[in-house]
């Protein structure tokens, strides 16, 4: 008989409120939120050719928030100097490099952290985990979209 727990909302948001409070703790007295991380994220991802909208929809899209409240997290990061937002439309949007350096060093810690909580985990349960959680996300977004 398994003691772990069977698979559903519960485990689910239980494992998102940890990791979000692991997240919120490498962000304390940063200054950036969640939010405003995956907007770096995002930034140093585009490795500095996405233009503003681009950057702007892709945050839009991962926070689930809307484009006018995406913008005003690019805004806080230029604003603390993280990132340089063009005033020509179509140039793409630049990580300074003091933003950089935070992401690298928030980045860091958290590939730290992972490696200790799945790192030694067999690599077909992370594949059927992927494939589940894709399938999942894939499901919520389409249902989000229907509302």
């Amino acid at each position: 008989m398994s003691t772990s727990p069977s698979f559903s909302t519960q485990l689910i948001g239980q494992t998102e409120k940890t990791l979000n409070a692991i997240l919120a703790r490498l962000l304390a007295g940063t200054g950036l939120t969640e939010p405003g991380w995956v907007t770096l994220t995002l930034a140093v991802r585009s490795g500095g050719t996405a233009d503003l909208t681009v950057v702007v929809s892709r945050v839009a899209d991962a926070v689930k928030i809307s484009d006018a409240e995406a913008r005003a997290r690019v805004d806080e990061l230029a604003a603390a100097r993280l990132l340089v937002v063009p005033d020509v439309a179509g140039s793409p949007v630049r990580v300074t490099d003091a933003g950089s350096q935070l992401y690298t060093r928030i980045r860091s810690s958290v590939v730290e952290i992972t490696e200790r909580m799945w790192g030694d985990l067999p690599a077909e349960d992370l594949a059927a985990a992927g494939r589940v959680l894709t399938t999942v996300l894939e499901r919520a977004n389409a249902e989000l979209a229907r509302s």
